[in-house]
């Protein structure tokens, strides 16, 4: 089994970002799982703006996609910015709209049998509003989002102190975090034992 983390964190690499630290949480606990972990840092990439697939020459996005269509797993992950998801996210989302008209060999959309769940950090309140906007946006997509399948940390409202510089919340956050690891595994692997059908016509 595969997981596939997009890291919608605004800093590029090398910055230490506190999104991709909580996320690593999840993925570790999946990892001790034995499913295989691959992560993509999104603002490192060139993705262009779009809807579909592939946005032609020098876009990055056709090797996510691809990476998509491999994994069994999706956690995305955000920080929090005036109380929403980060630009990074939103490209994300529209380049994985896409998603909606593609489908496999037996007629399923390609997102369907697949499960996805939300990690989100900041310094401001509004990290419901975020799991609920990307959770949202990955069920009309297909995927399934199992119940608990996130987690987040922030010190909110207003300015504070970083994920990676402040330690108070940090065990509630990981332990969620590892229930948020079980119940995507869980969930997989009876969508891998019982798959859904492709919808009716």
């Amino acid at each position: 089994m595969k997981a596939l983390v997009i890291n919608c964190t605004l800093k590029r690499s090398p910055q230490p970002s506190n999104t991709y630290a909580l996320a690593k949480v999840v993925a570790d606990q999946l990892a001790a799982y034995g499913v295989d972990i691959d992560c993509v840092r999104a603002v490192d990439l060139d993705i262009k703006p779009g809807v579909t697939s592939d946005e032609g020459d020098g876009d990055a996005w056709p090797e996510v996609h691809e990476k998509l269509l491999t994994s069994e797993i999706l956690i995305m992950a955000s920080p929090t910015w005036l109380g929403r998801p980060s630009s990074v996210a939103q490209r994300v989302l529209e380049r994985m709209d896409a998603l909606m008209s593609e489908t496999d060999g037996r007629v399923r959309p390609v997102a369907y049998n697949r499960v996805a769940g939300v990690v989100v950090t900041g310094n401001e309140d509004g990290a419901h509003h975020v799991i609920s906007e990307i959770s949202g946006a990955l069920a009309d997509l297909g995927y399934t989002i199992p119940g608990q399948a996130w987690t987040y940390w922030h010190l909110g409202p207003g300015a504070g102190p970083d994920y990676l510089d402040d330690e108070r919340g940090h065990d509630w956050s990981h332990r969620t975090g590892r229930a948020m690891a079980a119940n995507l595994y869980g969930v997989a692997r009876a969508l891998a034992a019982t798959p859904l059908d492709a919808p009716p016509g």
